[in-house]
């Protein structure tokens, strides 16, 4: 045993880290490539390494032996035999089966015929199957591709999708050295890598997957230096029409596209354009539920895309991702800050999205002033006594609901409001009853689903160079509060976020509203209601 290490790796692969080691900024560039983190108390974090985080490093290149050196090196005790084992197997599987071009048709190919003999004896690919080469691989049909591919991932064997893309329509622009306003301009480095990986080259072995990087960081930037070297008409994909107006100013702030090419396609205008900025929304809409087909599905067909972009890709709806199951001949970029989903299919994000293809430490950005220092403070409010009888008979569903409106979260707001007088502040929240309560007493400007996009542009616009997580002018920190309300459901999803926090480098504390800071904060003004 080597005491002066900072990983234990057990049996059940999982991986025990002590976070105040010396070695502790090597372990976090590398550990998280490769396992996914569990659980984070303030000393020591507990990762998993499972199917899918491997696969995911495989993907981008790492190696079993990389992976095993890495525990050797880094662990108190050698990795357990099945760890080794286990290890070595699974990212095996990555790449045994791959998606090929064969006469310009679809073949699934691989070195391992007892593996192909054995698919074909399950059928698993029969509804697929169009035949069979003489060396054994599968001929399929062309709009199998994500479905193939998402049933063998599933049964662990993940694909080597290496079938290509469509060109696409070309489009030709160029980013500026310089922003409409003058200002200089330039693309960051960490930018540029992780767009030259997902471009890799132009070759089959890029032009698919996700790219994960902290708010703030630049991912609309980084989409389009994707865009600029693939030339192409691309469809992008996001969250809300406040969103594809952010978009639109960003491309026409620091790119050559001209108004007349970007196209707006929401509730409110239908323009199709080479480049054309859509919603979730406006793709899943119906006119009946159930009954009839998805209105604007015809969105995905309408021009030949070379490129589409899935902005926040962690929220992506199920019949998006089932549309996308028939897109795998386009290019398809994925930005997110988190590959968390609550629905837990990062697995279809894996398979019809495609593989992580860059991850920057947040603390990484922080160190090189990209994004600013942040410090992370939950804030465990009282629950009153006498609710809490009846709040324990209500179902689940109505116990989350009950304990984010807890009327005590405003006195700790007010709290918090005092501490950071004369800072930009943002309070975001999930209920409208309390929001609107919360924007009344504080005096700020409410931001709800109703009010109209002109007004809420106005107001984003106000406090947009106030972002949390922009380098501040003064080099203050942001400071993030969470108030939860103590011993209740609302501590479950706490502690999800503290995880997730914590696996990118954030001190997370843990306060009562006495305990408050007095010190600084920068986020921006307003009060806003989070998306349902």
């Amino acid at each position: 045993m080597t005491a002066d290490r900072p990983l234990w790796v057990q049996s059940d692969k999982t991986v025990l880290f002590e976070v105040g080691h010396a070695l502790a900024a090597e372990v976090q560039d590398f550990l998280p490539r490769f396992a996914e983190l569990e659980k984070s108390p303030e000393r020591f974090h507990t990762y998993r390494i499972t199917p899918l985080s491997l696969w995911n490093a495989a993907a981008v290149g790492v190696t079993a032996e990389q992976v095993l050196e890495f525990l050797h090196r880094m662990g108190r005790e050698p990795p357990p035999p099945n760890v080794i084992h286990d290890v070595t197997d699974v990212l095996r599987r990555f790449g045994l089966l791959r998606l090929v071009r064969r006469d310009g048709r679809l073949a699934l190919e691989s070195t391992d015929a007892a593996l192909l003999s054995d698919l074909a004896k399950a059928e698993v690919l029969s509804e697929w199957l169009v035949g069979r080469e003489p060396d054994g691989a599968f001929v399929l049909t062309e709009e199998a591709r994500g479905d193939v591919k998402q049933a063998l991932l599933k049964r662990g064997f993940p694909v080597d999708d290496m079938a290509g893309y469509t060109r696409g329509a070309p489009y030709s622009f160029q980013l500026r050295t310089e922003t409409r306003a003058g200002r200089p301009f330039q693309v960051r480095s960490y930018q540029r890598m992780s767009a030259d990986l997902f471009y890799a080259g132009g070759s089959e072995k890029g032009g698919s997957g996700v790219v994960v990087l902290p708010c703030g960081a630049g991912k609309t930037l980084t989409a389009m230096a994707v865009m600029e070297r693939l030339q192409c008409e691309t469809l992008v994909l996001t969250t809300n029409t406040v969103a594809v107006r952010q978009w639109k100013a960003e491309l026409l702030d620091k790119s050559t596209v001209p108004a007349e090419d970007i196209g707006e396609y929401t509730g409110d205008r239908k323009e199709i354009r080479p480049i054309t900025v859509s919603t979730y929304q406006i793709l899943t809409h119906r006119k009946h539920k159930d009954v009839t087909p998805f209105t604007h599905f015809g969105l995905f067909n309408a021009k030949d895309w070379g490129l589409i972009i899935y902005d926040e890709v962690h929220l992506l709806p199920a019949p998006v991702f089932r549309a996308s199951a028939n897109l795998q001949a386009r290019r398809r970029l994925g930005l997110t800050a988190t590959l968390v989903r609550e629905d837990h299919k990062e697995d279809e994000v894996f398979s019809l999205i495609g593989p992580k293809r860059f991850d920057m430490p947040w603390k990484e950005l922080e160190r090189n002033g990209w994004i600013a220092e942040a410090n992370c403070i939950e804030v465990r409010v009282p629950f009153p006594q006498e609710d809490r009888w009846s709040y324990l008979a209500l179902p689940n569903r109505e116990m989350f609901r009950v304990a984010s409106e807890n009327p005590a979260k405003l006195e700790a707001l007010q709290r918090i409001l005092a501490a950071h007088r004369g800072d930009h502040v943002l309070v975001i929240g999930q209920y409208l009853d309390q929001i609107e309560v919360m924007a009344a007493t504080i005096q700020a400007p409410l931001i709800v689903g109703k009010t109209p996009t002109v007004e809420r542009e106005r107001l984003y616009a106000e406090f947009k160079a106030g972002r949390i997580l922009r380098p501040k002018s003064n080099g203050s920190p942001a400071t993030f509060y969470s108030l939860v309300s103590k011993d209740t459901k609302e501590e479950e999803c706490a502690e999800r976020r503290q995880r997730y926090l914590t696996e990118r480098g954030y001190t997370y504390r843990i306060v009562s509203p006495a305990e408050l800071p007095r010190g600084d904060g920068a986020l921006a003004t307003g009060a806003a209601r989070t998306p349902e």
